[in-house]
């Protein structure tokens, strides 16, 4: 979990035009919400964001957003970051105020280690789940959840109810779903024909639509 600095100035104005002049002058329009607080409009460094966004890890972070030159500082986390869909400027940040004796929700990503003995019989590692939703404290949210798959054989499963976190971090589920499993070569072989046949079908009603978009 990192804990990044991050300097705010509260702003007055909304609206479409504001956020643009905003932009123009290297700065993001934002809004800082929680449970116990009322909304505050703000504005972030652009520069900075951007630096921040390609350590990665945004969305499990926590910002002490430190407002107005540290008179009023806030800890913080990402709840959404509206990107422009063409050149991926940053167009607007939702923080959502915490309390670092209250739990939060967060996805954390899965990793595996080891070698699969099936995969070396010739099956195929196909994880189901990239990230898992995890409920924990601020200070306690895990880089990632690691499971080794050394043991896993052709036709094994590792399920959420068979993951055993640190601390005091739970994953909440209802159902005991497949998080990764490993296949056999045929049933390999099946999954990438269907992801093939997938694929075209999605170019072909992308051309389709190109089509629709050109006659119109």
């Amino acid at each position: 979990m990192n804990n990044i600095e991050l300097t705010a100035e509260t702003r007055n104005a909304t609206g479409n035009s504001p956020a643009r002049a905003l932009r123009r002058e290297g700065r993001v329009p934002a809004i800082l919400y929680g449970p116990d607080s009322e909304p505050v409009m703000l504005s972030v460094n652009t520069f900075d964001m951007e630096n921040i966004i390609k350590e990665g890890s945004v969305g499990r972070s926590i910002f002490n957003l430190a407002i107005d030159g540290g008179k009023n500082t806030r800890a913080a986390m990402i709840k959404e970051l509206q990107m422009h869909p063409v050149n991926h400027d940053i167009l607007h940040i939702d923080f959502y105020e915490v309390s670092m004796k209250r739990k939060v929700k967060v996805n954390v990503p899965i990793t595996t280690t080891g070698q699969s003995v099936g995969v070396e019989l010739g099956g195929m590692l196909q994880i189901v789940r990239r990230d898992l939703e995890v409920y924990c404290l601020p200070n306690a949210i895990p880089e990632e959840i690691l499971i080794d798959i050394t043991d896993l054989d052709i036709g094994n499963s590792v399920h959420v109810e068979d993951l055993s976190l640190a601390g005091d971090v739970e994953i909440p589920h209802d159902v005991n779903f497949t998080v990764l499993t490993c296949l056999s070569p045929k049933m390999a072989e099946e999954e990438e024909g269907e992801e093939e046949e997938g694929e075209e079908l999605a170019e072909g009603e992308e051309a389709a639509e190109a089509e629709e978009s050109a006659e119109e």
